[in-house]
Parts: structure tokens; C-alpha cells; sequence
């Protein structure tokens, strides 16, 4: 007999590497042996790969088998692997021809009866197997929806093992093939229930921010909000319940952009390694996020032996929302230090390090004191001024520092606002105006190689983007006093500089500096 050769693809967060299965029938008693650092899950394939050919007519190895996952160095997670092992193992029988399969990778999970079920993770892993010069792909029919995403590869979907065999030019042992349910229908060959079918482009129309122009008598707060929007800066509000800080929050959707391509795989990449259907459709809206406050911080940050990405990449290139965020655990809260940093997370898990995307626009909204009372005129505040440290305590200062727009968030008090007929900026004029200014700090920003102001490093900002010691003397005079921290320094400059796109001027003055300054306090929330 033959060495039997097939390739699959690992995934460590969302790059996917190729992995050569090397399949040996030798002389021996009848064993079976999977090595390669796998975990149980791959180790189990062996059972049902054993029952899988048994239950579709092909013969397994009735002497010594060894199946070896190279690189063996390099951890293997899922059940993944299955389809392409069964074929190695059939090819090492010289039940299938032995083929050039170098441009070739075999992903899928294999039932008992030799059914390939839907894997999740289907669209990264063809990503890393076009860079790895792979051009042609096996995969389970349902996947194959969010395959053809990929570009420069070609995907053929199959349903069971014996289509499989027959797919790689074989004739299988003859045998009642298992019934296929037809497209669109469940395993149990009843309709599809809708709930159960939900993808994540679905899934982002169940959200429906409200329209800006619904928001009464915030005129300050929806500034802010087009400022965050255009520069991507993260912010957060805080005021007392009813204030209006949720309704700001989830209209900061209607203001965004759609995704770049670029953006649509790599949200889409993310979403896939939570998905076994896998996804219909490319999202055109950016991601929102708004998780309960009892998120613990592996549903924050994600993690596992398989890097399972939390909210943290969920969110990526769009909005992760902490409402309430005092009430969220502490650490919890902390851990989003380095994303807000970097952009990336990088994880690190038995040896492996795994780097999943975390370019999310970060939305707090928070209460002034436990009763949430504090900061009214006329004052029904209960809670006693330890009370209030405590719970102000619990948002660390080098989060605080790390966000660029504070912004309190008042009550409407008057029955006139409801009533008031001018005319209110509506989430499509303001999406206007975040684009036309995005635009300019584009063109501005494209020899540095960003989009957004919030990219810009602070060496350009000394450097080649240095303004007037007039522009300023004001944001010079806090950092000399302390009254900031030189990280906020730099990100109050990123804050004038969105304002003077908005504004559609040259370069940012000191009313720019001064204006970026009376959001970065925020009030009780200062540090």
C-alpha cells in the first residue's frame, strides 16, 4: 500500500495554516494512531472516520494505521480534520487514486453514517489557504454560501463521503448511499425553523438604531456623537437615568459608514468561528455589540484552547456599547486596555499565540452615583459621598485616560423641547457630514498610511502634522500643570483635528483645542 496524503487547514483566532495529513497502512495488529498534537477532539476522528467508511461500504484498515498531522509541532483543534483524514486513509488503501492534492484542502466533519456536516470557521480557513498558493477546495455544502467569499480559489460542496470519493475520481464500494436531505431542509427532514438559521448578517438587522433625529434637546451630545463618528474616537457619556445616554449610544450605528471589502471579510472571518451555518451574506454595516453587564471576561476577550474570539473582536470596525459600564467587573473593564491601545489582541494559549482583530470604537455610558442623582440641580441623591467615590472607582483611570470624549449627558426639562418645530439633523445628514470630513483626513493622512484621526501616532503629531504654539498654548499649559496626562495630550490633538475636518478647515486653532478640551473632562468622570 500507498502513503495516503491529504491537506486541511488549522486555525489558530483567525489565521489558518495548512496542515499536511499523512496517512500509513503497515503491517502490524490492528491499531490506529493519531499523532501530531491533537487534541480530543482530532483524536476522536479516528472512531469516526472507523464508522463513517463502514457505514458508506469502504473498507478500513484491518492492520497497523498511523495518521500523522504535519506540521506535528503545531497544535490541532476541531473536527475539521475528519474529511480530509478519511480521504488519506482511503488514498493509502489505494481506494482513491493517489492525486496531486498540494493545491488542494479537504475541511469538514464526519457523522456516523458518513454525512460531512458544516464546520465553523470555513471562511478564514480558505483565506489561509489561498496564502498558502492552495487553489482548489473541498467543503460541506452548507458552507458553501460563505466559501465563495473567498476570492482566487476554486470551492466544490459536498454532502456525504461517497460524493466525496466519487468527486476525487474514484468509484466508491458499492452500497446503499445514506439519503441526503434535500436543500433547505433539517436533518430530522422537516423545514428549516428561521430562528435556528440565524447568520450574523441576519443578525444585524435585528438591531435597528434609532434616527438621530429623534433624539430632543442633546444638542452637545450629538455633536460629540458626529465627532466620534468621524474620527472613530471612543466615548463616553454619563447622566442620570433617562437622560437619553442609550438612545445616543445605538444611533452612533446610523452614522457610520459602510465596511470596506477588506472590513466585511475580516468582520465576517470573526463571526464565522462562532457559526456552524456559517454566513449567507456579507455585512455592509458595521458591527454593534452590547453586552450585559455580567459579561465575564473570557465572553470579553474570548479565549479556549481554539483562541474563540470574545466581544472584543465581535466588535471589530464596529461599536462595542458597556451600558451601565460601573456595574461590569472591574478587571473585566481593565482587559480592554491593550485593545484600545493596539487595535489587535494577542493571546497566548499552551505555547500558541493567537491574534485576534480588536478595532473597535468603545461606547460607555454610566451613571453619576449608584441612584444615578447626583449631578441633578435639585438634588435626590441618596448615596453618601463614599458611595459615590466607590462607584467611580470601579472605571480605573488608565481606562479613562484611554477614552477621548467625555461627555455629560443632561435631562430634558422642558415640555418646549418636545414641541420645538426647527428642524433636527437627521442620522443621514449627519452621515453626510462624517463622510465629507473622513474624506479630508484621508487624503490628509494617506502618506502616513491611516484613514481616521484617531490612527495618527503621536511622533506625526509632533512631527509633520506639529501645530502653532498659539493653537497650543492652552493644551500645553494642562499637560505642564498635570491637569492631563501626556497620552490625553496627544489624543486631544487627534479630537481638534476631526473638528477642523468637520469644519472643513486647514489645521486646527485654539477654539478647535479648546473645544476638544471641555469633552475630555466629562465631569464626575475626570481623572
Amino acid at each position: 500500500m500507498t502513503l495516503g496524503m491529504c491537506r486541511a487547514v488549522s486555525l489558530t483566532g483567525i489565521e489558518g495554516s495548512l496542515i499536511d495529513i499523512e496517512a500509513d497502512v503497515s503491517a502490524g495488529l490492528p491499531a490506529t494512531r493519531i499523532v501530531g498534537l491533537a487534541d480530543t477532539a482530532v483524536a476522536q476522528a479516528e472512531h469516526r472516520v472507523r464508522v463513517a467508511l463502514g457505514n458508506t461500504g469502504q473498507p478500513y484498515p484491518d492492520t497497523r494505521l498511523t495518521v500523522n498531522l504535519v506540521p506535528a509541532g503545531a497544535p490541532k483543534h476541531g473536527t475539521a480534520f475528519d474529511a480530509a483524514i478519511a480521504v488519506a486513509v482511503l488514498i493509502a488503501q489505494g481506494i482513491v487514486p493517489p492525486h496531486p492534492s498540494r493545491d488542494t484542502v479537504v475541511l469538514g466533519e464526519l457523522t456516523l453514517e458518513g454525512r460531512i456536516r458544516p464546520i465553523p470557521g470555513v471562511l478564514p480557513a480558505l483565506l489561509g489557504a489561498v496564502r498558502g498558493g492552495v487553489t482548489k477546495a473541498v467543503v460541506p455544502r452548507e458552507n458553501l454560501p460563505e466559501a465563495r467569499f473567498v476570492d482566487d480559489i476554486h470551492v466544490v460542496g459536498v454532502d456525504d463521503l461517497i460524493e466525496l470519493i466519487r468527486l476525487l475520481g474514484a468509484q466508491p464500494h458499492p452500497r446503499d448511499r445514506p439519503p441526503v436531505p434535500p436543500s433547505g431542509r433539517s436533518r430530522r427532514g422537516e423545514p428549516a425553523d428561521e430562528a435556528d438559521e440565524l447568520t450574523p448578517s441576519n443578525a444585524e438587522r435585528v438591531h435597528t438604531p434609532p434616527d438621530l433625529s429623534e433624539i430632543v434637546g442633546q444638542h452637545d451630545a450629538v455633536e460629540a456623537l458626529i465627532v466620534a463618528a468621524t474620527g472613530r474616537h471612543h466615548l463616553m457619556l454619563t447622566g442620570s437615568p433617562g437622560a437619553g445616554k442609550s438612545m445616543l449610544a445605538n444611533s452612533l450605528a446610523t452614522l457610520l459608514p459602510p465596511l470596506s471589502r477588506r472590513e466585511q471579510l475580516e468582520v465576517t472571518a470573526v463571526r464565522s468561528l462562532t457559526s456552524r451555518t456559517g454566513v449567507c451574506e456579507l455585512p455592509t454595516q458595521p458591527p454593534f455589540e452590547a453586552p450585559h453587564h455580567s459579561l465575564t471576561m473570557a465572553g470579553l476577550i474570548g479565549g479556549g484552547s481554539s483562541l474563540r474570539p470574545g466581544l472584543v473582536s465581535l466588535s471589530a470596525h464596529g461599536v462595542l456599547f458597556l451600558d451601565e459600564a460601573p456595574e461590569f467587573r472591574t478587571h473585566v473593564l481593565d482587559s480592554l486596555r491593550q485593545c484600545l491601545e493596539t487595535g489587535t489582541l494577542t493571546l497566548h494559549r499552551a505555547g500558541v499565540v493567537g491574534r485576534l482583530p480588536a478595532d473597535f470604537q468603545l461606547v460607555m455610558a454610566a451613571n453619576p452615583c449608584p441612584c444615578g442623582y447626583a449631578t441633578e440641580p435639585e438634588s435626590t441623591c441618596t448615596c453618601t459621598p463614599s458611595q459615590r467615590r466607590r462607584y467611580l472607582a470601579r472605571l480605573s483611570g488608565p481606562l479613562l485616560d484611554r477614552v477621548d470624549l467625555r461627555v455629560g449627558v443632561g435631562r430634558v426639562r422642558s415640555h418646549r423641547a418636545l414641541i420645538d418645530e426647527a428642524e433636527r439633523l437627521t442620522s443621514a445628514q449627519a452621515r453626510e457630514q462624517v463622510a465629507r470630513a473622513r474624506a479630508a483626513s484621508a487624503e490628509r493622512l494617506r502618506p502616513f498610511g491611516h484613514e481616521l484621526n484617531s490612527q495618527v501616532s503621536g511622533e506625526t503629531l509632533r512631527g509633520r502634522l506639529r501645530l502653532t504654539p498659539q493653537a497650543t498654548a492652552t493644551l500645553d499649559r494642562a499637560l505642564d500643570l498635570g491637569t492631563i496626562t501626556l497620552r490625553g495630550y496627544f489624543r486631544l490633538l487627534r479630537i481638534a483635528w476631526t473638528l477642523c475636518d468637520l469644519a472643513g478647515d486647514e489645521s486646527p486653532d485654539s477654539e478647535h483645542i479648546a473645544r476638544a478640551m471641555s469633552w475630555r473632562g466629562g465631569g464626575e468622570h475626570d481623572r
